[in-house]
């Protein structure tokens, strides 16, 4: 294929480059972002368009939408991203784009506009998990942030604890068995009568109540598992709420919200300590929506100071999906010589990431 053949040319030649600008694009779920970035870290633009007062009325991401939502936003985004950053498409050197996990009908709006740029820009084209991407952000956030290094990527749809040898070399801790930290958060948010994204309303809900009041369980597993479960703490929240109803017991939201926030917050600070001691990691870093979490930050930060560890973790924005730290992870991936050709697809439930599964000890 000619357009590959020019691609891999063009693509040992950036990573002899000093600049190297891409625009990259995420739609995974329900943000639609595009971004351009130099070298891999100096945000030059990253625009992002919200989609949370569309699916808040249906209590959570209703897929059909969203994807309706992108391929409206999607041109006007990428523009935003090129004016902001003063750069044309004559000026970019490489397209990047989300490839998975996320909603497969979100991911195709942004991998078909993104096959279509590199086509017709004739530039390399870089996929980008969207895990990694998370992982990513916080080189953007910390510039002087090098491999290796304990991530914990906790959002939504994701909790996994990696151990990031290097750029690009992975190895998953653990992971979440049932439901993630963010989808436990949306479900007990519902439950509450609070609204859509449940995690930032339970953690400004949970500053007024006490965390104290109520004993929900933490789901340790068995010996060394650095494996999260997140479905029984769910479950008793939602059984404790059956309960005080039926016999007409009045009962304080806020006290209910900080108490499951504590049970969560106390089983992810806990298993990412003992894997950072497992593996002899002393940096860790956190990514994903839920890492914006005020009282997770709080108490890793307590914990990473106790054991002498450094702790990273992103500005809230880059917490959120956005394009770029897919920007970031693409340039890291670019001067790997690792591109895509047109053939890439989306996987909508498959992560390189949590492929590589490493066991400690």
């Amino acid at each position: 294929m000619a357009y590959f053949d020019d691609a891999i040319k063009k693509a040992e030649a950036l990573r002899h480059k000093d600049e190297v600008i891409i625009l990259a694009i995420e739609t995974s779920c329900d943000e639609t972002s595009a971004a351009v970035v130099k070298n891999g870290r100096i945000v030059l633009s990253n625009k992002i368009s919200s989609q949370i007062g569309l699916h808040r009325r249906y209590g959570g991401v209703v897929p059909e939408i969203a994807s309706r939502k992108h391929v409206e936003m999607i041109s006007p985004i990428i523009d935003q991203a090129l004016e902001e950053a003063k750069v044309g498409f004559d000026g970019l050197d490489c397209i990047a784009v989300t490839f998975g996990p996320g909603l497969v009908g979100a991911l195709l709006v942004g991998m078909s506009v993104a096959k279509a740029l590199a086509y017709a820009l004739r530039l390399p084209l870089v996929g980008v998990d969207h895990i990694e991407g998370h992982i990513s952000a916080n080189y953007i956030a910390h510039p002087g942030l090098e491999p290796p290094f304990l991530c914990l990527v906790v959002s939504g749809g994701h909790t996994h604890l990696v151990w990031v040898k290097d750029y690009g070399e992975y190895a998953l801790i653990g992971q979440t068995r049932d439901d993630a930290a963010g989808e436990a958060y949306d479900k007990v948010a519902r439950a509450l009568g609070l609204s859509y994204p449940g995690g930032p309303a339970i953690d400004s809900l949970a500053r007024q109540g006490n965390p104290e009041a109520i004993q929900f369980p933490r789901a340790y597993m068995e010996g060394d598992n650095f494996d999260f479960s997140f479905s029984g703490l769910k479950t008793a929240v939602l059984n404790y709420l059956n309960s005080v109803e039926q016999r007409n017991q009045s009962y304080n939201i806020a006290d209910i919200a900080a108490s499951f926030q504590q049970a969560v917050v106390d089983v992810l600070v806990d298993k990412t300590i003992r894997a950072a001691q497992k593996i002899g990691m002393t940096r860790i870093a956190l990514a994903g929506g839920v890492a914006a979490n005020s009282l997770l930050r709080e108490r890793m930060k307590q914990k990473a100071r106790e054991c002498g560890f450094e702790l990273y973790y992103p500005s809230p924005v880059l917490c959120t999906d956005n394009a770029a730290m897919i920007a970031c992870a693409a340039y890291y991936s670019l001067m790997r010589g690792k591109i895509h050709d047109l053939l890439l697809t989306v996987e909508p439930s498959f992560s390189n990431i949590v492929s590589s599964r490493t066991q400690c000890g």
